[in-house]
């Protein structure tokens, strides 16, 4: 590809701007066709609800929603007391980059400094020691992401330790899915959504960032948590009236596991990616096994690269290199990955500073 003559940028800025899968455009062209019942009562969103327990191997309620920021929203609101607050890694989604619609719900949220975006229990500790009367708000809920906002994923090891720290402390672990299916498919991980549902009380599957035109599923493991979800759902203008969009594309997703292929093609994408950064002499801010990259460039070399490709600018460092974050998903051609090693060769990336690990909180 001659890049001096592309037409359009190469798209890396993220996984949902693409559109959906063509399968779940079909779906939901099927269950249109169709009188269907209201309100995710149809036959679409309750057989995809069955297929999601059957791969979890257990019961569990299952509730489509249409968006992140409203599922977490919805669902933290009707766990929590009035008086409870959640403790989130400081770039955790619900402390960055949903304006604060925790804490509107009347919810604090407690941050928590990582190195890499990810919570564990000597982490939490200080938290709770600083919290222990009635004249503080009291922490009840973790929330972790998976994958982070960083891209980076729990181990199995990791999630079992929080899951027991979370029960002896007498708290609820939530964990956010947004991105769930490329933490469940990159390689050498050991977690499966059976795994998930054993050590949280509640978490989500994301549609939206892999291949449905909306929609996330909420799993609700913890029978405690259940009672008059659906109240809370319709409370919050959550409740869609043709709630078979979304039940029919997670029915779609799940029939026969599109949902980990799409994911795995991301990852794939983003692997090929990274070589062509570390082949570059390309240092990441993070070590990253998804489908979100955080190179450290050059300011100068930011600004050139803005020419030729799509993508977020994450973290500028002040001493003339900034973070940015490159995302393939389940859309990304082959052709984008060779047209953006070619825009690195044309640039002739070669950075010999950025060395220092960077600060990752805070964004």
């Amino acid at each position: 590809m001659d890049v001096a003559t592309a037409n359009a940028k190469i798209s890396l800025r993220n996984d949902y701007s693409e559109g959906a899968h063509p399968r779940l455009l079909q779906a939901l062209a099927v269950a249109s066709a169709e009188i269907n019942r209201g309100y995710g009562l149809d036959v679409h969103s309750e057989r995809a609800a069955a297929l999601i327990r059957d791969r979890l191997g257990r019961d569990a309620d299952v509730h489509f929603l249409a968006g992140g920021t409203q599922t977490n929203l919805v669902a933290l609101a009707a766990f929590l007391r009035p008086h409870e607050a959640v403790i989130a890694p400081a770039s955790g989604h619900i402390a960055t980059h949903e304006t604060g619609a925790i804490e509107a719900s009347g919810h604090k949220v407690l941050t928590v400094a990582t190195a890499d975006g990810k919570l564990s229990p000597e982490l939490i500790l200080p938290c709770l020691d600083g919290h222990r009367s009635e004249h503080m708000v009291k922490p009840r809920l973790v929330y972790i992401s998976n994958t982070t906002e960083w891209g980076t994923v729990y181990s199995a090891a990791e999630l079992q330790a929080l899951g027991g720290f979370c029960r002896d402390r007498g708290l609820l672990l939530y964990i956010d899915g947004a991105r769930l299916a490329s933490a469940l498919t990159t390689e050498g991980n050991d977690v499966d959504l059976a795994l998930l549902a054993g050590q949280a009380d509640a978490f989500y599957i994301g549609g939206t960032k892999n291949g449905a035109l909306l929609g996330e599923a909420l799993v609700i493991v913890n029978p405690g948590l259940r009672t008059d979800f659906r109240h809370v759902i319709k409370q919050r203008g959550a409740m869609l009236a043709k709630g078979m969009v979304v039940g029919a594309q997670f029915e779609a997703l799940f029939e026969d596991g599109l949902y980990f292929v799409l994911a795995t093609h991301a990852n794939v994408m983003a692997q090929r990616l990274r070589d062509i950064l570390q082949k570059a002499g390309v240092p990441l801010a993070v070590d990253s096994p998804s489908n979100q990259l955080f190179p450290v460039l050059p300011d100068a070399v930011v600004a050139q690269l803005q020419q030729w490709v799509e993508f977020e600018t994450w973290e500028r460092r002040g001493d003339g290199t900034t973070v940015i974050r490159l995302m393939t998903s389940w859309a990304t051609p082959e052709s984008a990955i060779e047209a953006f090693a070619s825009v690195v060769s044309m640039l002739q990336v070669r950075l010999s500073t950025a060395t220092a690990t960077p600060t990752v909180e805070g964004l």
